[in-house]
């Protein structure tokens, strides 16, 4: 029997406005005890930002963490793969994008995330690596 994303998924989604606060995000994370969030803009995801994002993106620029708005740490290229497509299909995304997670959509709006660390994920044929953003390349968060 096929998988489908839906059956791996994390349903436990948390989110922050995209003009919150580098330190309101953090103080999130640290208070859920999580690594990652989905940032909306209006209702709309907008991406996912990670504590590491957090640092690279914001606070190793100088920024002032408690005025700088978290899209400023945003990944900039978001990726998502639908709760009713195979798991391999999303594995080979995630190799394809060279990213560890992928925020799960359904009727357009966010319903969970998939990290490289699941083991049906890595149970897919293929190694999976994300490069580490390089934020002076472009390739990294939004300035």
């Amino acid at each position: 029997m096929v998988r489908k994303v839906r059956d791996i998924m994390t349903d436990a989604l948390t989110t922050v406005d995209a003009q919150a606060s580098v330190t309101s995000a953090a103080q999130v994370m640290r208070d859920q005890g999580i690594g990652l969030v989905l940032v909306t803009d209006d209702g709309d995801l907008m991406g996912l930002v990670s504590d590491r994002d957090l640092v690279i993106g914001a606070v190793a620029d100088g920024a002032a963490p408690r005025q700088t708005p978290v899209a400023r740490a945003v990944r900039r290229d978001l990726v998502t793969v639908h709760a009713d497509e195979d798991i391999e299909h999303a594995a080979k995304t995630m190799r394809e994008r060279s990213v560890r997670q992928v925020a799960v959509i359904d009727d357009g709006g966010p319903v969970g995330l998939v990290c490289l660390d699941d083991p049906a994920i890595e149970a897919t044929s293929g190694p999976i690596v994300a490069p580490t953003p390089d934020v002076d390349s472009g390739a990294g968060p939004a300035p």
